[in-house]
């Protein structure tokens, strides 16, 4: 992919914040991006936002794009734990700080801070609520992320340190669907055909859980029990509706707000004054407190 560039007046670069997410398309990605862009206009900044679509390949050009631009720094939700160290050290070389959000990479001291959900206690929570839902028995499915990044693999270790304490519970199918929704469907309709006796769909995302409910809707069951995971307003409103039993939130807004204000002391003071790995709680979601919930952030 050749052609990315960021254009910025010499003066405006200056105050350059350059904002690198995945796809848009997943609201919890868009969220981000708002967030971040929002607190860094506040902050007296001129932002750049783009996503490299999880393609490290697109990732690492547009970090060359930012570096070209003479970008202050970079708000990044990376492509993926191992794929993204060689382009933060790269950036770091020129110069630039990267602040990472949501994913983390394997590799420290690369990036000025990484800030991250905190995946394993929110699975917990999330497969406590879920374990409670189906009633500690029955055949259940679980829909995994994307295998290269590291949350996928944390979620899943989480829904299992509290569902296999159950042994009246079974899993009678684990795919992943790679965070999409469209995948989702369609992996769970074939699972159903194999396994239509199921009392439950744990998915690692809340895209994945809405693809898992269109499937049981269009099989008629509404029957099955299904938990999220991110805290989506679509997931908000399946919960309301009575068709998605829970989700956990992550503070994604926060986060990427609070990124920008770590970049914004680093750029002022030369370090964060914050350890680099920063983990935040995430928050279950259910009908209890659903309607509090807006992008990303639960209000009143």
């Amino acid at each position: 992919m050749a052609g990315i560039a960021l254009v910025m007046p010499a003066m405006a670069q200056d105050k350059l914040i350059v904002i690198i997410t995945p796809s848009h398309d997943n609201p919890f990605f868009a969220a981000e991006a708002a967030g971040a862009k929002a607190k860094a206009e506040e902050l007296g900044y001129t932002t750049q936002v783009y996503s490299h679509d999880d393609d490290a390949n697109k990732q690492n050009e547009l970090i060359d794009s930012a570096i070209a631009a003479g970008a202050k720094a970079i708000i990044l939700d990376n492509a993926g734990a191992d794929a993204s160290v060689a382009a933060v050290q790269k950036a770091k070389d020129a110069g630039i700080p990267s602040f990472l959000i949501d994913r983390e990479i394997n590799a420290t001291g690369v990036a000025a801070a990484q800030i991250v959900s905190n995946n394993y206690q929110g699975a917990t929570l999330g497969a406590e609520a879920f374990v409670a839902a189906v009633g500690e028995k029955g055949n259940f499915v679980e829909l995994t992320g994307k295998e290269s990044d590291t949350n996928a693999g944390i979620r899943s270790k989480g829904y299992h340190d509290v569902i296999d304490q159950y042994p009246d519970l079974k899993m009678v199918a684990q795919q992943s669907a790679n965070w999409s929704q469209t995948e989702a469907f369609t992996k769970m309709e074939s699972i159903l055909q194999a396994n239509p006796d199921i009392q439950g769909v744990i998915a690692g995302n809340d895209t994945m859980a809405m693809g898992a409910v269109a499937a049981l809707d269009a099989a008629g069951r509404k029957d099955v029990v299904v938990v999220g995971f991110d805290g989506s307003n679509d997931v908000r409103d399946a919960i309301k509706a009575g068709t998605i039993k829970a989700t956990v939130l992550q503070p994604a807004f926060r986060q990427a707000q609070y990124a920008v204000e770590l970049a914004d002391k680093f750029l002022k003071d030369g370090a964060t004054g914050v350890d680099e790995k920063i983990s935040m709680d995430c928050v279950l979601i259910d009908s209890t407190n659903a309607a509090q919930l807006e992008t990303f952030q639960v209000k009143g």
